[in-house]
């Protein structure tokens, strides 16, 4: 069976659920989730409001929302969406990442890198390369030189980024290159692998 209609029998799984526990916030994050790796960005958006309306001490938990604004090209409620993330996780150095990206797509990329929010050592050395290349503190060589190991992970995290990077920076060829490997060379059982699904699915970068 393959990935998508894996993630319909999982979507089926939650409409059953939920049509049994309708006050259930946590059933709509997961069908939420479970809509965005289908690229139904809008339907996830509305399962991420409905959690937060049946529970209002979500709000600063629901990352998830702040990617599918992302998608949305709802640069703004993005932004503050990252922003209210980092209220309860304030060194998070990928929310903090997501947060400029959003600015840049609202304004630019030179105006969100002064606002960029500083952030206390991620525990992974590729994450610290993200946000030090984020910063103008590194390079893309440094960044995929971070990745560039046995772990699966890591790649995939340097590759990703540095797409997201060059999407910023309004290189569409640079950012497609990275983003397509990403999500095609290293496939990794994460939430942000889908997203790279999903970010290629929409560029029609297939």
């Amino acid at each position: 069976m393959d990935l998508s209609n894996l993630l319909e029998k999982e979507l089926a799984r939650w409409n059953d659920i939920i049509s049994h526990r309708s006050n259930d916030p946590r059933a709509y994050v997961q069908r939420g989730m479970v809509n965005f790796k289908l690229v139904n960005i809008n339907a996830s958006i509305t399962d991420f409001d409905t959690a937060e309306q049946l529970e209002s001490r979500l709000t600063p938990y629901l990352w998830q929302r702040g990617l599918s604004y992302y998608y949305a090209e709802r640069f703004g409620d993005g932004a503050k969406q990252f922003e209210v993330d980092l209220t309860v996780n304030a060194h998070d150095a990928e929310e903090t990442i997501w947060r400029y990206l959003c600015i840049a797509r609202l304004q630019s990329a030179t105006y969100a890198g002064t606002t960029l929010l500083p952030i206390k050592d991620d525990p992974r050395l590729v994450m610290r390369r993200v946000y030090d290349l984020y910063a103008g503190n590194c390079s893309v060589d440094e960044v995929l030189s971070a990745g560039n190991s046995w772990d699966q992970g890591a790649n995939f995290y340097s590759n990703l980024y540095v797409g997201l990077y060059f999407e910023a920076e309004n290189k569409s060829e640079q950012a497609r290159q990275y983003i397509v490997k990403a999500a095609t060379q290293y496939q990794i059982d994460d939430y942000m692998w889908y997203l790279a699904k999903v970010h290629q699915k929409l560029r029609g970068w297939n």
